[in-house]
């Protein structure tokens, strides 16, 4: 091909990049100055709306601590950088006060903003797709009845070229669309209802279900846990997963609802969930979930089957000397001060992800439903070498079925990073 060949292409290329960065930007000029949208709605429908917010886990992402109700400013860790929770009050600059029912249903199960830029997978649209109309017109009434925050959104800190925003498009092509099977088995409307909660309303999976090298949903592993995302790992809570560590029904249904049981405490982001979320679902939609997470035919749990170590031991004594104070002498575990470790969901698991960064980092004072508190934990970091946490670890799981850890796993995770 001769110069002049190129030169006409490449003249061409130019021509049609600048068409289309200028289209983009009467788009976003339009955007900006549509017209303020004015909703009307029922008190029924209102009340509604509110109720699918919290079950939607809205403000999770949308109201920062200390911050205007779904005003933004929450920082998302993402293996791509930090992004942060969008305005989402009616204020028209920076919110959504110029979104109609129709843009912000668009937005929520497609992840395309009114004015055509694309939104980052860490808002769940992949999940969201399978919302009804309706409901998201209930959320919709509701935010746009609350107050207009004219906060502007935060810079994102997303590196190239995961800031491109038009390159989200091939990804939605190539993985948003993928459907998710379900979790469990079952038909009952219970288990269909619950399986509307959990894998759409509430995106459980969005945390629970593990991600591939693009950051997409492994939609043949639903809810099978996750590490990818935070120091704490979201575990597996497939009915299978939640047998090994031997959930039933009502302890699985008394977590949702107030974050505690005689298993699990709930920390870190599960924490806010339930507090922000589930323990605000009614007594019919906390069955249902439970019944879509343990499916129709429930798994039996699995029962502790060996003793405990002795106490006399190297890591006896270092429970003794730095756990037994608050967990007790027979890991019990005392009311209102520190969980039970004897059949505690972390010890069980078979990752000992989160039982590594407890030990390593300690955890902050849990403020649960109510006045429910839990005390705050220590870090041992300085305290403990690696083999020495790897060894009060395996102790502490010593009476159950959960696999060995070792002090290169420690040693991982004590540098912030995973612990396989």
């Amino acid at each position: 091909m001769t110069r002049v060949g190129w030169r006409r292409i490449l003249a061409w290329a130019v021509l049609l990049l600048a068409i289309w960065w200028l289209a983009c930007w009467l788009l976003r000029w339009w955007s900006a100055r549509g017209p303020t949208q004015r909703v009307e709605a029922s008190a029924q429908q209102l009340v509604l709306g509110r109720y699918l917010t919290d079950a939607a886990d809205c403000a999770a992402c949308h109201t920062a601590p200390g911050g205007a109700p779904f005003a933004g400013g929450v920082p998302l860790a993402s293996p791509f950088g930090t992004i942060h929770g969008t305005n989402i009050t009616p204020d028209p600059e920076h919110g959504i006060g110029r979104y109609s029912a129709d843009d912000f249903h668009h937005a929520l199960t497609r992840g395309e903003a009114r004015d055509g830029h694309q939104l980052y997978p860490a808002m769940p649209y992949v999940s969201y797709r399978d919302i009804s109309r309706a409901d998201s017109d209930a959320i919709y009434a509701y935010l746009m009845h609350q107050p207009a925050v004219a906060q502007p959104n935060r810079k994102n800190g997303v590196s190239f070229p995961f800031n491109i925003r038009s390159g989200i498009a091939l990804w939605n092509l190539a993985f948003a669309g993928a459907q998710a099977k379900p979790a469990s088995q079952g038909a009952t409307p219970a288990w269909q209802r619950g399986r509307y909660l959990v894998d759409t309303l509430g995106h459980c999976g969005e945390c629970h279900t593990p991600r591939g090298w693009a950051g997409q949903l492994k939609r043949a592993q639903p809810l099978a846990g996750n590490n990818a995302l935070g120091r704490f790992a979201a575990p597996d809570i497939t009915p299978q997963g939640l047998a090994a560590r031997g959930w039933d029904a009502p302890q699985l249904r008394s977590y949702l609802a107030t974050g505690l049981n005689p298993r699990a405490v709930a920390s870190d982001e599960m924490l806010t969930v339930v507090r922000l979320s589930t323990s605000r679902l009614k007594p019919a939609d906390l069955d249902a979930m439970t019944a879509y997470l343990l499916g129709d035919a429930p798994p039996a749990p699995q029962t502790l089957t060996q003793t405990a170590a002795p106490l006399s031991d190297g890591a006896g004594r270092h429970y003794l000397n730095l756990c037994a104070g608050c967990h007790g002498r027979e890991r019990e575990g005392v009311p209102h001060v520190a969980p039970g470790l004897r059949d505690n969901s972390s010890v069980r698991d078979r990752d000992p992800h989160n039982l590594i960064v407890a030990i390593l980092d300690g955890l902050p004072e849990h403020d649960l439903v109510g006045l429910e508190r839990m005390q705050p934990m220590p870090g041992f970091a300085q305290d403990l070498s690696d083999a020495e946490v790897a060894a009060l670890a395996n102790w502490l799981r010593a009476p159950t079925k959960a696999s060995a850890v070792d002090a290169g796993a420690v040693a991982e995770l004590r540098k912030g990073k995973p612990a396989h």
